[in-house]
């Protein structure tokens, strides 16, 4: 895996559209990517959720597949395995989405792979590469700001 950088420009772009969509979430309590549609239903964002066998996912739609979601799609945060990422950022080309976040936590690469970050740089498309959203949708919470924290000693968060 390269060494990958995040930007507040990056982060800003992706936060500053309206229409969201989250892949990988699901309605159960357990989903973290439930976590993430209703901490951005929460500051204001219309989400729309994506998974393959989900009902709602904390109040909002579901679909399918995004090419299922009706209208534009501003921004898309991808919480697949790695392996799945690639397939998404594809159709985020052919839907025309401009910025993709690319979800890691803690634990593992999330839907952080070498493939889907090539596959949006080669075709300008905004990528947030390996970072959770709440470590930077205002007010963060105590341990997003500690997560956010160590990331920026590491590295791999720019400074604004």
């Amino acid at each position: 895996m390269e060494t990958l950088t995040i930007t507040p420009a990056s982060v800003d772009g992706f936060l500053a559209g309206h229409r969201l969509a989250v892949v990988g979430a699901s309605d159960e309590s357990s989903s973290f990517g439930r976590t993430i549609v209703e901490a951005l239903a929460d500051h204001g964002y219309d989400v729309v959720a994506v998974h393959p066998t989900s009902g709602p996912v904390a109040g909002q739609p579901c679909h399918r597949t995004l090419a299922d979601v009706p209208g534009d799609l501003d921004g898309v945060v991808v919480m697949t395995s790695a392996e799945a990422a690639t397939e998404v950022v594809r159709d985020c080309l052919d839907l025309g989405v401009d910025h993709v976040w690319l979800f890691k936590g803690l634990g593992g690469p999330g839907a952080l792979s070498d493939d889907a970050v090539r596959l949006c740089r080669e075709h300008d498309i905004d990528v947030v590469a390996g970072a959770c959203p709440l470590m930077f949708l205002e007010p963060v919470g105590w341990f997003h700001k500690v997560h956010r924290a160590a990331r920026h000693l590491r590295g791999d968060v720019a400074r604004s």
